[in-house]
């Protein structure tokens, strides 16, 4: 089947008004979970200049003598310098994917793709405002600390003039600057290690989420079915689906190992999240990525990596 744009852009004008139809549902469940998890949070603080104490730390050679605290330094044997929190507004991008391929949910899910990375960006934004942060969203919306950002967000990705894409827009953030991409990253693996490629280039750190449904994992297919790619309409049917599922498991896995590799040579992170898990479990893992903490998220033990081609929808 050839590339139809007409359909194509039926399909996207269809989504769109989706969005629109989805959109207050999607900003009070991210409310509420941004608020489930706000009190179990410490805020991302980070040593700098500023007028608030933040630690005491010990005194390292070469250091300026001046900058020593005799006062907690007699209590000790040490020498203590007193730390102040960074008081500069970190910027934060989130790029949710709102392209057709997330509009996706098998069922063994009652949401989307699509649904989950805008309910995950705008309780992820919540949070981080709370925190002091500035966050953007790249091509859409400028830098903004305003405390109504979900709604802020929410009527920015509205009105945004382009059409939905696959992956994130060409852009330069601030090397200090931390980016967050929210995809199901399906794309061809040489588009998505590009991607990553552009966006990183400029120092920035940044975390990568692939957000997947259950069924792209484990592939549950048996019998005839057609299988069809959602952004171009191509079809493919296969006979007996059961036959390709250990194919289609090993070439997920490859995918998501090689966009893994790419990621973490960059000093990024790379977390994986399935529909079919609370949302709240992510974004609690991904705020502990993003303010220095151990512990990530991977796939469900039954699931398997990305497959390079696309996913069944």
């Amino acid at each position: 089947m050839e590339f139809d744009a007409d359909t194509a852009v039926r399909s996207a004008a269809q989504d769109a008004a989706g969005l629109v139809a989805a959109m207050p549902r999607l900003v009070l469940e991210a409310r509420k979970i941004a608020a489930s998890v706000y009190h179990g949070l410490h805020g991302r603080r980070r040593a700098g200049t500023g007028e608030n104490f933040w630690q005491y730390r010990r005194f390292m050679d070469g250091e300026p003598s001046a900058r020593v605290d005799w006062r907690r330094s007699a209590r000790d044997d040490h020498l203590y310098v007193r730390e102040r929190e960074w008081e500069a507004a970190h910027t934060v991008w989130i790029w949710p994917d709102l392209s057709t391929s997330m509009v996706f949910a098998s069922p063994l899910v009652w949401e989307t793709k699509r649904d989950r990375a805008l309910i995950l960006a705008f309780a992820l934004a919540e949070l981080l405002v709370r925190g002091g942060e500035r966050v953007g969203i790249p091509g859409v919306m400028r830098p903004s600390a305003a405390r109504n950002i979900v709604e802020k967000m929410a009527e920015s990705l509205v009105h945004a003039h382009s059409l939905p894409q696959s992956l994130p827009p060409a852009f330069s953030p601030s090397p200090l600057a931390e980016v967050v991409l929210l995809g199901d990253f399906w794309s061809p693996t040489a588009e998505v290690v590009a991607s990553l490629a552009g966006v990183s280039a400029s120092g920035a750190h940044g975390h990568v989420v692939q957000i997947c449904d259950p069924a792209e994992e484990t592939f549950p297919f048996s019998g005839r079915v057609e299988f069809r790619e959602p952004e171009s309409g191509t079809a493919l049917t296969i006979g007996r689906a059961e036959t390709v599922r250990e194919d289609y498991v090993a070439r997920v896995a490859t995918h998501r190992a090689i966009i893994r590799r790419e990621a973490e040579r960059r000093t990024w992170s790379f977390l994986i999240h399935r529909t079919d898990r609370p949302a709240s479990e992510l974004l609690l893992a991904l705020h502990a990525r993003m303010s220095g903490g151990s512990f990530g998220v991977t796939a469900h033990p039954e699931g398997q990596p990305a497959d390079p081609a696309g996913s069944p929808a």
